[in-house]
């Protein structure tokens, strides 16, 4: 069906919005003063979004080290909820065109599913290409991306917030881009606005988007038919090299058109040897957490305990922290690894006697802690 502008203001998606912009995140600040008055501060959004007067706000920008150094940019609260709101109506409008190898902000995919398909794929074919975008979020070229929405959305005034929200990725970036000349361009080109923001809800959707047509231009074309995308990164799997070879020229080809390049380097390798992929090192019969992750969570760890330990930080917050490491490191062969971090791992919860401990499965309920189940 045809997305319209009445539904991303109806009160119902507006409420929905909101649950789903605030889920989890009820204990920050801004959540909690705009849940405060919220059936007025709803009724106010789309008083907004009517009139035509609705202006996104200004983003705030930090850097986090996980391990890898990104820079994450936040909009405010209210602008997420509209976020949530549009991309609640186009949403399914788009997910129909999108090929099932492609993995990231779906719903039913994710990361684990990706390594899944990842690894199957590896157990049948020899080889290996691995391929990621050059700041991918960054590049992203804004009448690139809003030609390719618009070719769906018909509605002017969805068109007309889908702009707006675009736009206030402008400059956002900047200093995360460095400048790239494709052919045709002349000395303007570098005016040309670009950039999404990776906080943003919509920066993940449209980056499908952005995509979707070299996804297909991949399966159809190419006749790949082992394929991984999860964002920017490209996993095309064959029998040959010299097939891996010449497909790797294409993309970089393909990937031009849309003002984007690969990073050097990539090339075919034996799936026998192993490959990086979303954390993981993925063999065909098993998996390895990439070190420098379990470098980084052992550090972060540490860092918790000896706060736990001087009061600073309450046992959920622990527990938060290990059950989500734990839940994502259960998808390799990891027992081995767990077990280590997490041996000398004790905390005297605050006016209980009892010793939690970490080694060989005990329980944790004591402070809470409750590890997830082993896969093995």
């Amino acid at each position: 069906m045809e997305p319209r502008f009445e539904q991303v203001c109806q009160w119902a998606n507006l409420l929905r919005a909101y649950r789903q912009a605030a889920r989890a995140k009820r204990g920050r600040a801004d959540v909690a003063l705009f849940e405060y008055r919220l059936e007025d501060n709803l009724v106010a959004l789309r008083d907004a979004l009517v009139s035509g007067t609705y202006e996104p706000g200004v983003y705030r920008s930090f850097v986090i080290h996980e391990p890898k150094r990104r820079v994450i940019s936040a909009a405010p609260f209210r602008d997420r909820v509209v976020h949530h709101a549009l991309c609640q109506v186009i949403e399914p409008l788009f997910e129909r065109s999108f090929v099932r190898d492609t993995f990231a902000n779906r719903v039913g995919f994710g990361t684990h599913s990706a390594l899944d398909r990842a690894q199957r794929l590896a157990r049948r074919h020899r080889y290996v290409l691995q391929c990621d975008i050059r700041q991918f979020f960054p590049s992203i070229d804004h009448e690139i991306l809003f030609a390719s929405l618009t070719s769906t959305i018909r509605d002017e005034r969805v068109r007309a917030l889908v702009r707006a929200i675009i736009e206030t990725g402008r400059h956002v970036v900047d200093h995360e881009y460095d400048m790239v000349y494709f052919p045709g361009d002349d000395l303007f080109a570098v005016d040309r606005p670009r950039g999404l923001p990776i906080g943003n809800l919509t920066s993940q959707f449209w980056a499908n988007v952005y995509l979707n047509g070299f996804d297909h231009f991949v399966k159809r074309e190419l006749r790949c038919p082992a394929y991984v995308r999860y964002v920017d990164d490209l996993l095309l799997f064959g029998e040959d090299r010299r097939t891996l070879w010449d497909w790797k020229h294409a993309v970089g080809a393909r990937l031009e058109r849309v003002r984007l390049r690969l990073h050097q380097g990539a090339h075919p390798r034996p799936v026998a040897e192993g490959f990086p992929f979303l954390g993981f090192v993925v063999f065909p019969w098993r998996r390895r957490l990439k070190r420098r992750k379990a470098v980084f969570w052992r550090r972060r760890l540490k860092r918790l305990v000896a706060a736990h330990a001087a009061g600073r930080v309450p046992p959920a917050a622990v527990t938060a922290s290990v059950r989500g490491w734990v839940n994502h490191a259960r998808y390799g062969n990891t027992v081995g690894l767990r077990k280590a971090l997490l041996r000398d791992v004790v905390l005297r919860p605050m006016n209980r006697p009892a010793i939690v401990h970490a080694a060989r499965g005990e329980r944790w309920d004591r402070c809470g802690i409750m590890p997830a189940h082993d896969r093995g």
